[in-house]
């Protein structure tokens, strides 16, 4: 079997904080500043991507006594939407794989994005069902090579029949590291080479022949 891991943002969707930021701004009344400040520049987001708080409840909690700001779920999503957009031709990248072998989202992200995605994004949900991988119920982030061994334990398949692709370069290299076909996807110009990745899935998977 062929399994083809792929990220969400920037990745399947371009993903903009500058629009994040104000709109949680807006809805807390707590400013830009003091939320960066408090929340990502003190390092409880990604700690939230390796599993810290592993309900969307205890997530939201816990941003509130760092913050001092209260955010429920909905309105976390309300400004997790107006930062991601879709990239179409990514989207009709995973389609095509999708067609070809088994396909599943491999993120870095918190509880309330795994809890959330069939809200953000339906397309991808759509395309992958239950196959979405995220930092916070594996405990560990990407490129620690750890997740992607827990990936491939998950659906049981061999690095070497799995194909991984990310905006990160850092991340494919920890995907590469472990021997599953990493591929970079590009950004020229502020546009993401999404042609490169089509070839790259047809590659890999005439890989052989």
């Amino acid at each position: 079997m062929n399994l083809y891991f792929f990220d969400f943002d920037k990745t399947l969707y371009a993903y903009n904080f500058r629009m994040r930021l104000p709109a949680l701004s807006l809805i807390t009344g707590a400013s830009q500043y003091h939320l960066a400040k408090t929340w990502w520049a003190g390092g409880f987001e990604k700690r939230a991507e390796a599993g810290e708080w592993n309900t969307s409840d205890e997530y939201l909690a816990e941003f509130e006594r760092v913050t001092g700001a209260h955010l429920t779920l909905e309105n976390w999503q309300e400004a997790r939407a107006l930062a991601s957009t879709r990239i179409p031709e990514s989207l009709d990248a995973l389609a095509l794989a999708s067609t070809i072998g088994t396909v599943s989202l491999l993120s870095n992200n918190p509880s309330p994005f795994a809890e959330s995605l069939p809200v953000l994004a339906p397309d991808v949900t759509a395309i992958v069902g239950e196959n979405r991988l995220v930092s916070c119920q594996l405990g560990v982030r990407k490129p620690d090579q750890k997740i992607y061994r827990l990936a491939l334990d998950h659906y049981g398949v061999s690095a070497e029949d799995a194909f991984f692709a990310d905006d990160s370069a850092e991340n494919v290299a920890g995907a590469t590291s472990v021997g599953i076909t990493g591929h970079h996807l590009r950004y020229v110009g502020g546009v993401p080479q999404v042609g490169d990745l089509r070839d790259a899935i047809v590659r890999f998977a005439d890989r052989g022949n």
